[in-house]
């Protein structure tokens, strides 16, 4: 039976009606991080790498591996952190360009190191991508936190 994190974690991804305080516990990542307007051709390029590491991970069972504790899943939606520049915090009016942003998408639990460096291997082996060497597969955890 597939794993849809949208039915099993509602209050961890999906917006809420008015404010709640949550506890959001540690979760993996594979993220990239830069500058600059999200409608410019590298944004989504950053976007597809993290795509495609993310859907190497999914597919692995089709490729022949099968990692400890894997489950079949939904791949997890993506996610950012946005600040400005100093530069554009000192503007009143809002320039895309002066965007700073980390974008990432979650993994299940069960991904490793191991798992990571394959679906990097997978990923090079079939799309190579110039911002592949950018990902980074960190884990974060929030804590307390408030969602609205």
């Amino acid at each position: 039976m597939k794993f849809e994190w949208k039915k099993q974690e509602k209050n961890l991804d999906l917006p809420k009606e008015k404010p709640d305080l949550i506890t959001v516990p540690k979760q993996k990542f594979f993220m990239i991080s830069g500058k600059g307007n999200p409608n410019d051709e590298e944004f989504s390029e950053k976007i597809g790498v993290l795509y495609s590491l993310s859907y190497a991970v999914r597919m692995m069972p089709k490729q022949g591996y099968t990692p400890d504790g894997y489950f079949e899943y939904t791949v997890y939606p993506l996610e950012g952190i946005w600040d400005l520049t100093e530069e554009g915090k000192q503007s009143d009016i809002l320039n895309k360009d002066q965007l700073l942003y980390t974008i990432m998408i979650r993994q299940p639990d069960f991904v490793t190191q191991e798992v990571v460096n394959k679906a990097f291997e997978n990923v090079r082996k079939k799309k190579p991508h110039l911002l592949l060497n950018d990902v980074t597969f960190e884990t974060m955890e929030d804590g307390l936190s408030v969602y609205v």
